[in-house]
């Protein structure tokens, strides 16, 4: 009989990480019966649909439809509406991506009722609890019973956490499967067209995390070293609606649309998304996946954050912390322009588009096993 496992998903993130998994399980229709469960915390196109389409991702098997304003009442709310489908779907698995507030409400309602949970991209710490992430990552792991990691720190990580290592299974990056399948598709994109930029000449900006948009003083800041760095190379923003409803509520949405030099745009698809990275200069960024995709693509990465839960990146050379002090940025910044040439970084191990595969043959040989 084939195993029954859920897969959940709920932001853009998750997406492009259940992608491969879905896809891999439903090679091997004997062994598995996957169901994918949407909570909806990501939900209008632009965050959401488009990237079903763009992704191939089959339209979900469930639909939680996540309401609530804040992590608290969101976790509340997907928790109330996934411990049903638990009830009537009873599946042997429940498989996790992440470290979203949907991951860590069906993580909870799972164990809750004694199912097992497998976390993929598990043992991520930045060592901050100031951050919202962070605290989901922790008790994420501390609920699961499979841990799936993409590298030897996450590794040591858990084990420092007192997790088995016969639980630990590093197969590598699932959102780099993605990446390297569609790259190709992702060069013919002709969104560099549409919005006028030519290859080299913009840096990228993406910026949406609470602790850099949800603080006045934070926000102008970054702002204002956004406004020196376009005087040296121009911009294009790619402005999350939170940060547009924060920079509107603190008085800051002349500076976001009046400053020279600095663009905005929507939100982009998958597809588009990947070629705005790859073709620009630089990546300005509070995002944990574009730390990783960066590091793929070739492009440096300045992270507008204090701690990283993903310092591989760093140790491979590709991404640098500058936290949010205007000075630090604009610093940083100048430094990346000022070097001579393409650079090129390694990809760390395992980030080879086939991290889908090592996770479900791990699930083939439990299987097997039982």
């Amino acid at each position: 009989m084939a195993l029954k496992i859920v897969v959940v998903a709920g932001t853009r993130p998750n997406f492009m990480k259940v992608a491969p998994i879905l896809a891999e399980l439903r090679c091997f229709p004997r062994d598995f019966a996957p169901l994918l469960v949407h909570t909806g915390q990501h939900f209008d196109y632009r965050m959401s649909d488009i990237f079903f389409e763009e992704l191939e991702l089959p339209a979900p098997d469930c639909y939680l439809g996540a309401q609530g304003q804040g992590a608290a009442a969101q976790t509340a709310d997907i928790l109330l509406k996934f411990a049903p489908v638990l009830v009537q779907e009873r599946p042997d698995l429940v498989l996790v991506v992440g470290d979203v507030t949907s991951t860590l409400a069906c993580t909870l309602a799972a164990a809750q009722r004694d199912l097992p949970v497998a976390h993929v991209e598990a043992g991520l710490r930045s060592f901050d609890r100031r951050l919202p992430e962070e605290l989901n990552r922790l008790a994420i792991d501390a609920l699961s019973d499979l841990f799936f990691t993409y590298s030897a720190d996450a590794d040591a990580n858990l084990l420092a956490e007192n997790v088995p290592a016969s639980y630990i299974f590093r197969v590598g990056n699932v959102m780099i499967d993605t990446l390297l399948r569609l790259r190709e598709r992702a060069e013919a994109s002709p969104v560099l067209d549409d919005l006028g930029l030519v290859p080299g000449g913009y840096g990228l900006v993406t910026l949406h995390r609470q602790s850099n948009v949800d603080d006045a003083r934070t926000l102008a800041g970054i702002l204002d070293a956004f406004a020196r760095i376009a005087e040296r190379l121009p911009l294009i923003f790619l402005i999350h609606p939170r940060t547009r409803k924060n920079a509107e509520r603190f008085g800051l949405g002349p500076r976001l649309e009046h400053t020279p030099g600095l663009r905005l745009a929507e939100p982009a698809g998958y597809l588009d998304m990947l070629r705005l990275q790859e073709a620009a200069r630089l990546v300005l960024t509070d995002s944990g996946g574009i730390q990783e995709e960066t590091t793929v693509l070739q492009v440096p990465c300045l992270t507008l954050r204090e701690s990283t839960e993903r310092p591989v990146t760093i140790a491979q050379g590709s991404n640098i912390l500058v936290g949010c002090d205007p000075d630090r940025i604009v610093e940083a910044t100048f430094r990346v322009l000022d070097q001579e040439g393409q650079r090129s970084y390694p990809i760390p191990e395992l980030w080879d588009g086939h991290a889908a595969e090592r996770l479900v043959e791990v699930l083939r040989q439990g299987i097997r096993r039982r």
